[in-house]
């Protein structure tokens, strides 16, 4: 039996070719269909096309969009979502100057965060996290990447790896798990960072490997964290267990993050505010997709990404929310893409394609993920009326999401 949308009043992201990216120009481009109707086989879209042409089955399951358009759901590529509890108090300290670098050093931010992992149970975290997915389901996420990272020793790490496998089984979203031992440096290793590389090389990941825990490694190569030389030897550990690199680069300063990503061919590099012509000719010679974190710049009150000067130089640029405690306290990606607009001066097609095609494939699941084709996963939404797709980044703050379609179940 299969499911039938019908009266959509625009039909967002549609593609009868698709592409794994769209880069430069091209994101501009985004096809639609208006006054359409789509169908769903088990988990995937089989059809769609104009009102004109619908012609249901006797037992098609048909709902009515009733104005509303449709979209493919969100892909968040950059997520820290598994945590314990919350990093308020912090949040002061930023208002009165503090910067993110002076809260590290005195034993806040992720430090914070590790000694919270490594007192709470799996069922905690789970818990908390399952909340947290929750949340960003109803706003429209409907595949989202966690890194680990606020473990810091081999088993808290483990465990974190352990939630975020649980959460990938039992979750509707799809999910992504992603190993960022290489996220700070524990204090029980102040002034002794090496051994600490030593340590995620020679114990953590063999043992992330063997029991298959994570798709992806990722490392935090910047200005006050890890070189760039701890990041090669890092990555070259991770590769030999088939974990792909993706990097948190070039937040804090210039650190040849991006440089280090490229030669590794991570399949993103994140964050991004420090980039010139020299980290765009790099990315550029590569297939590294370059992520935007815009919610951790609002939050830092940081310098934001040159995202005009990157796509007019012909790069694609994805957008992710960083949903984590201590930067970005939030996994709405409606509020991403209306920051696209606001502060980073992209058109609405271009942020659009940033939060779906492009964050798909910063994820590595853009030939299932990120926009409406047939044979796609059946990831969607449907909004409450709006006049057109204009108005979903414009009108920020308000959830426009109507229903949730995840593997081609509407989801309560």
């Amino acid at each position: 039996m299969a499911l039938v949308i019908k009266n959509i009043k625009e039909l967002i992201q549609v593609e009868e070719q698709p592409v794994l990216y769209r880069a430069g120009k091209d994101m501009k481009t985004m096809h639609t269909i208006k006054d359409a109707w789509l169908k769903i086989e088990d988990d995937l879209i089989v059809d769609f096309g104009e009102m004109h042409t619908f012609s249901p089955q006797i037992t098609d399951t048909v709902i009515d969009a009733e104005g509303g358009m449709v979209f493919p759901s969100f892909c968040d590529s950059h997520t820290h979502l598994v945590y314990k509890g919350s990093r308020e108090i912090e949040y002061i300290d930023k208002i009165k100057g503090l910067s993110y670098e002076e809260i590290a050093k005195r034993g806040g931010g992720i430090l914070n965060t590790a000694k919270r992992i490594h007192e709470a149970s799996e069922d905690d975290l789970f818990g908390e996290a399952w909340l947290r997915m929750e949340e960003i389901k109803r706003y429209g996420t409907g595949a989202v990447e966690i890194k680990s990272g606020y473990g810091l020793t081999v088993e808290d790490e483990l465990k974190m790896l352990r939630v975020i496998k649980l959460l990938k089984e039992e979750a509707e979203l799809t999910v992504k798990a992603t190993f960022l031992g290489a996220h700070a440096v524990p204090i029980t290793y102040k002034g002794r960072q090496s051994e600490y590389v030593d340590l995620i090389i020679n114990e953590m990941i063999p043992r992330i490997g063997e029991e298959k825990l994570a798709d992806f490694i990722d490392v935090f190569c910047d200005k006050g964290f890890f070189t760039v030389e701890e990041t090669d030897r890092i990555l070259t550990a991770g590769a030999k267990y088939g974990l792909v690199p993706k990097i948190h680069a070039n937040e804090l300063a210039y650190s040849g993050g991006i440089q280090v990503g490229v030669k590794h061919m991570a399949l993103s590099v994140d964050h991004l505010e420090y980039t010139e012509e020299d980290e765009i000719n790099t990315l550029l010679a590569s297939e590294t997709m370059p992520t935007l974190l815009p919610g951790a710049a609002f939050f830092l009150g940081m310098v934001y990404a040159p995202a005009r000067k990157m796509i007019d130089a012909g790069l694609p640029l994805a957008m992710a929310s960083d949903f984590n405690p201590g930067s970005s306290p939030s996994g709405n990606m409606q509020f991403i893409l209306s920051m696209g607009c606001i502060k980073y001066k992209m058109l609405p097609e271009e942020a659009i394609n940033a939060v779906t095609i492009n964050s798909a494939y910063a994820m590595g699941c853009s030939k299932t993920h990120g926009s409406i084709a047939r044979n796609k996963k059946a990831n969607l939404f449907i909004t409450i009326p709006i006049p057109t797709y204009e108005f979903m980044p414009y009108t920020y703050g308000s959830n426009k999401v109507k229903t949730v379609i995840l593997n081609g179940k509407i989801q309560s």
